[in-house]
């Protein structure tokens, strides 16, 4: 268990490595910071890489009414305790959105952007967060998460991380999980991404149904000087499907950031 303690409270957090910018890894609304394990391996070899649950997630406090601003300020309040003034951020889905709104609203904290199977607004937002929560009261989070797994991993899915998607997602709490379903399904940050001055890297697994190619490219519309990648054989969550193809697309983006001048 790490616990880092910040303005907004205790933050669950992972720290791997040390130097160099750091890099900030942003989990789904089914998943927490350990679904970043195989980044964490791989990039803590060369920069200080850190993962953090979401408020109400994995060993971070629940903020009652919380919204994708208060996740935006939390995670900027675990930057603000490690001392780090910059950071790239690399978000999935939930964490593509709250790494759009932590530029919008703090833009000198962000080196750069990733923005993994993600969206500026979901054309299914509304209906997508009512089927989440109505399965999460019937079901509970045990039964959606077998329930939605095979939706979230192109298929055929590796037994081993179809398995642990499952077992993440049933330790979520119920009430945290309805405040980043929210906070993920009914954004329109249209206009913030519009604004986007920041190096952009977006990443689309080529089998994701939950957020189709289309909302990628349109995320590609909006910040056009951002690259877009397809990664070949993995669904919503291509970091664990197909982590050795992320992480070789990411240090290439890392890498031609920070050799700019």
């Amino acid at each position: 268990m790490a616990i880092l303690s910040t303005s907004l409270g205790p933050i669950g957090i992972e720290r791997c490595g040390e130097g160099g910018v750091p890099l900030l890894f942003l989990h789904g609304v089914g998943s927490d910071r350990h679904a970043w394990a195989p980044q964490m391996a791989a990039f803590g070899d060369e920069r200080l890489a850190i993962a953090i649950d979401w408020p109400g997630y994995g060993d971070s406090g629940f903020i009652a009414d919380a919204t994708r601003i208060t996740f935006a300020e939390a995670a900027l309040a675990v930057l603000d305790a490690l001392g780090i003034e910059r950071a790239h951020v690399c978000g999935l889905s939930l964490g593509g959105v709250i790494a759009l709104r932590m530029a919008a609203d703090a833009p000198d904290r962000i080196a750069s952007l990733v923005l993994a199977d993600t969206f500026a607004v979901h054309p299914e937002g509304r209906a997508i967060y009512d089927r989440s929560l109505a399965g999460a009261a019937s079901l509970g989070l045990a039964g959606l998460a077998e329930a939605r797994a095979d939706a979230l991993l192109a298929q055929p899915a590796d037994s081993a991380t179809r398995a642990e998607v499952v077992a993440t997602m049933s330790r979520i709490d119920p009430a945290a999980y309805a405040l980043a379903a929210a906070a993920v399904w009914l954004a329109d940050q249209r206009a913030e991404a519009a604004d986007i001055a920041h190096p952009t890297l977006i990443l689309h697994g080529s089998e994701d149904h939950i957020t189709p190619a289309a909302l990628s490219d349109e995320l590609k519309t909006l910040i056009p000087h951002a690259a877009l990648v397809e990664i070949t054989g993995a669904g919503h969550l291509p970091n664990l499907e197909q982590p050795a193809i992320f992480n070789r697309v990411l240090a290439s983006f890392l890498s031609g950031v920070e050799e700019k001048p």
